[in-house]
């Protein structure tokens, strides 16, 4: 997969992708715009380009209370985010070429204010969506966010995940309707952390064209 090229969606706009690049980013704005002053990590599992966050951050008025991590294994789209930050001078904007899976990526980051999952859960099994999703008290503060996406079609996942969020102690804050194919969910950390296990595998990313085979 050209993960590069699969990016050129997101400049289409009307394409589904940019739609949901666009509710992403509305949603890290609210949660911006509702967080305590001062200081504000944020971690991305599986970054990409980076441009649910880094686009937000060009023109928020909270840019420079932001310190972020994120991490990405195509060394293709790091490059894109990277020149991106520089551009923008995000000069507290961490870009990791790195396998996200490994909760070593995310040391010194975590326990977050905002945890990035978008377009992950589509692209692993079932057994690792838990997984990910079991991690997820490591790497989110009391009262952080996660804000994560999964698509819709058959069979249907996003019930199970918002289960799975709320049975450790995320409370759902918004989720697209099941209109959408293209689903958006946030969930609020109000459980206890846990501190980070080192060497943890969250998951083994497939691919969604694999998924489908």
């Amino acid at each position: 997969m050209d993960w590069q090229a699969w990016h050129e969606k997101y400049d289409s706009p009307d394409s589904r992708m940019s739609r949901r690049l666009r509710t992403v980013q509305d949603q890290i704005r609210t949660v911006l715009d509702n967080s305590r002053p001062g200081p504000f990590q944020v971690v991305s599992l599986c970054a990409g380009q980076g441009r649910d966050l880094l686009e937000v951050l060009t023109d928020h008025p909270r840019r420079s209370d932001v310190r972020a991590r994120l991490v990405e294994l195509d060394g293709n789209n790091t490059a894109v985010a990277a020149e991106f930050a520089r551009a923008n001078t995000l000069d507290q904007i961490e870009i990791v070429t790195g396998d996200a899976s490994l909760t070593d990526q995310y040391h010194g980051m975590v326990p977050a204010d905002l945890v990035l999952i978008c377009g992950l859960f589509g692209n692993i099994s079932d057994a690792d969506i838990k997984r990910t999703i079991d991690t997820c008290p490591q790497l989110c503060a009391i009262g952080g966010h996660v804000i994560w996406t999964r698509h819709r079609r058959s069979p249907d996942r996003v019930p199970l995940i918002c289960e799975q969020f709320e049975a450790l102690g995320f409370q759902q804050c918004r989720l697209s309707g099941d209109d959408t194919e293209l689903g958006v969910g946030v969930h609020r950390f109000s459980g206890e952390p846990q501190p980070l296990e080192n060497g943890r595998s969250m998951f083994r990313f497939v691919g969604y064209d694999r998924l489908a085979n």
